[in-house]
């Protein structure tokens, strides 16, 4: 198959990409510059272009049987104004750019494998979220819903939509962890709130294995949640992570208001949680290589410490 990916540069595009060419598949990655030091594997190009405006790029597009849109600004940082816009519109620009470049493929067999997140859900406590849960209230709620509506535009031209519905992803090269990582091995670590909250997380690989898996089975219409079946709770979560990095959790636990006032509304993501469950791909039969986090945490991070 060819396959056209946005996002392809960050550390889940980056090992979605080596797992596919693997597999044999031909991937075109769009990314603003080619860095000279950075090669594809075997199997995969560069396609020079800003998915957030119109350009030479999207004529690249419709030669493709697959289209797999992770592109958007990075959430994990302070959410200014200018960030939350950065975030909404780098999202939905990139997604529209893409479904009018499908436009020369209507008729032909075309998958539409967009990202969206947990996020859409809003917070519920530790209510058990699946993929019936109607979309709830907040920021990452408002992104997510206008992220999957620009996205089922593609059916209009014929494309098969699904949409992925992440948890935190959890890799080795960016993200949540090197986030969290760097507080333990400052003797930062510790529980944010009451750390009752749930955390619903996913292994990069894991994630990378479900879109395998969903190409595989020629798509799957509608939304996905890609989360670990186990949910955990912030405070486990934590005791995890400092088993992994060999670090001691002797902090007390950081209060809500404090978390707030360093990270602002992003803080949110950490301080409420969500209880999300894979109930589609469980359905299906699709079958988690991780789903304890601390065995997530020491294949991510290397050695065990005692």
């Amino acid at each position: 198959m060819k396959i056209f990916m946005t996002g392809g540069t960050g550390f889940v595009g980056t090992t979605l990409t080596q797992r596919l060419t693997h597999k044999g598949h031909q991937v075109s990655v769009l990314t603003r510059s080619i860095p000279e030091k950075r090669p594809l594997p075997q199997g995969a190009s560069y396609v020079e272009g800003d998915p957030t405006k119109q350009g030479p790029w999207q004529k690249n597009v419709s030669d493709h049987d697959i289209i797999i849109n992770l592109a958007g600004a990075s959430i994990f940082k302070r959410w200014t104004d200018s960030v939350k816009t950065d975030i909404l519109e780098s999202r939905i620009r990139t997604t529209n750019h893409l479904v009018a470049a499908l436009t020369g493929r209507e008729g032909r067999e075309t998958l539409f494998l967009s990202t969206s997140a947990v996020g859409y859900y809003g917070f519920h406590g530790a209510e058990a979220l699946d993929e019936e849960t109607p979309s709830g209230e907040g920021f990452l709620a408002e992104v997510s819903r206008e992220w999957e509506s620009a996205a089922l535009k593609a059916e209009e031209s014929g494309a098969k939509v699904t949409l992925f519905r992440s948890g935190v992803v959890l890799g080795r090269h960016g993200g949540a962890l090197k986030l969290m990582a760097r507080f333990f091995k400052w003797f930062l670590g510790s529980p944010l709130g009451k750390g009752e909250q749930y955390f619903s997380w996913i292994h990069e690989e894991d994630l990378a294995r479900i879109y395998e898996y969903v190409i595989e089975r020629n798509g799957v219409s509608g939304p996905i949640n890609c989360t670990a079946p186990a949910p955990v709770r912030n405070k486990d979560m934590t005791t995890a992570l400092a088993k992994a990095l060999g670090k001691p959790v002797f902090m007390p636990a950081i209060p809500s208001f404090l978390a707030k006032i360093v990270m602002g509304e992003f803080a949110s993501l950490f301080l409420e949680g969500q209880n999300v469950l894979p109930k589609k791909l469980l359905d299906m039969g699709f079958r988690f290589r991780f789903t304890d986090i601390g065995e997530a945490f020491q294949d991510l991070l290397g050695s065990v410490h005692p």
